[in-house]
Formats: C-alpha cells, structure tokens, sequence
C-alpha cells in the first residue's frame, strides 16, 4: 500500500464576514497517498478550495491537524509553513498568474534559479508538450498554453506535491481537458501526489479517488480501482 502523504483531522474553518459565522469546513477527515491523483469535487461553497489551502499551507485550519509525511504543519509557525510551501508543493491556480513582459521561459526560470534540484526551464514545458513556445510572452499564447506555463512552472521544483484549484475554470471544454490530461500525464509520470478542484467530469476517469464535499464536509468517496491497478502494475 503507497505510503501516506497527507493525514487531515477533523478540520474545521469558520470565517467571520461581519457579525456573521460562516463555517466553511465542519470536521474534515481526509488522507492522501504517495502518487495518488484525487479530485475534490463540489458545488461552489462547498469548502473544496479552503481544504485544498489548508493542506497547501496557504491557510489554517479554525481546528483539527493536518500532518505531512508524519510531521504536523504547525499553523502558528509561518517560517516552517513558508519552507513547507517552497520545497515541497507546487501551487495551480484558475488563474494563470503569470508575469506578463517575460517569456514562458523565464516565468518557470523564476523557480528553477531559486529552487534546488530543479528541472530545466525547456524539460518542465516538454512534460507539458509547449517546446515549441519558450520564447513567447504570455499574450503571444492561448490560455490553454498559458495555463500551462502555469503548470510548467509549479512542477519545474519537482514538488513532492501538487495541489490545483480549478485549472481549468477560465478555459473552454476542449481546451480543459488538455489541460487536464497535462496534469495526469505529471502524475503518471514523475509520481507526484496530486489533488485537483474541477467541475470536468472527465478527470474523475483518470483519478485515483474522487471525493466529493457538500456544505462543508466529505459527503462521498468514491475510488477508480482499474486506474490504481494499472498504477500498481507499471510500478
């Protein structure tokens, strides 16, 4: 059995917006395994996003514990949190975020000068099939091929982890699922624990799990045994 990556407790968010409580997560248990491809799936406020920043260290929890690897992300602990961010998660986001007067290439040079261990800025967009554009500015692309510059950028540290909230919700059909098969094809191949917010229904096929949350908590968990088997297999 793959090893366990992320351990959630019991977590709970409650954000206060005036004199009004709004509970975002209401006692959250969640474990996510070594080169596991989950999607959380939900209805808007559902608490997919706040989940997925908690495990990502971008948020804490109200309460509850999230352990990595074995090790308790600490909430009051920024300098650990800030180290946790860097060395081992690669963040994706809806929007591409990228820095508009460089080219592809120097948006993922961004993480590899700083980053150690990492890949070059031509093999990160190899693995996401954009060779053939390095020296173009993002408005030279389409948002497809932006979006993964994006994704170019997040794996380019080779994160242990890659965490994705709705990459594919300012792209049309067509082009999300390429985006999509991007995102899957990092996880086959580099082993990357991968856990994706999308509302394309056609990721769940090539997922591990797909959980699916409803006012705030873990309603369903459903698992894709034949990908995990073929995941097994190829091991």
């Amino acid at each position: 059995m793959a090893s366990l990556v992320f351990e959630a407790r019991n977590l709970t968010k409650t954000y206060l917006m005036g004199e009004v409580q709004v509970q975002a997560l209401r006692g959250v248990d969640l474990d996510l395994f070594e080169g596991e491809l989950t999607v959380l799936l939900g209805p808007s406020g559902s608490g997919k996003s706040t989940l997925l920043n908690i495990l990502g260290g971008l948020d804490a929890p109200t309460s509850g514990t999230v352990r990595y690897c074995g090790v308790e992300l600490k909430s009051d602990d920024d300098a650990s949190l800030t180290r946790f961010r860097r060395e081992h998660v690669g963040f994706v986001f809806q929007f591409y975020n990228l820095i508009p007067s460089l080219t592809a290439r120097e948006n993922v040079s961004l993480i590899t000068d700083i980053a150690t261990n990492a890949m070059r800025p031509d093999e990160a967009h190899d693995l996401v099939g954009l060779s053939g554009r390095l020296d173009h500015f993002p408005a030279q692309l389409s948002g497809g091929e932006q979006q993964r510059v994006a994704i170019a950028r997040a794996i380019a540290k080779k994160p242990h982890v890659l965490l994705c909230d709705e990459p594919t919700g300012a792209l049309d059909a067509s082009t999300g699922i390429v985006v999509l098969e991007v995102i899957e094809r990092i996880n086959r191949e580099l082993g990357t624990t991968t856990a994706v917010i999308t509302h394309n229904a056609i990721i769940g096929e090539m997922a591990d799990r797909v959980v699916t949350l409803s006012d705030g908590r873990i309603q369903t968990t459903v698992a894709n045994d034949q990908r995990r088997s073929a995941r097994e297999l190829s091991w």
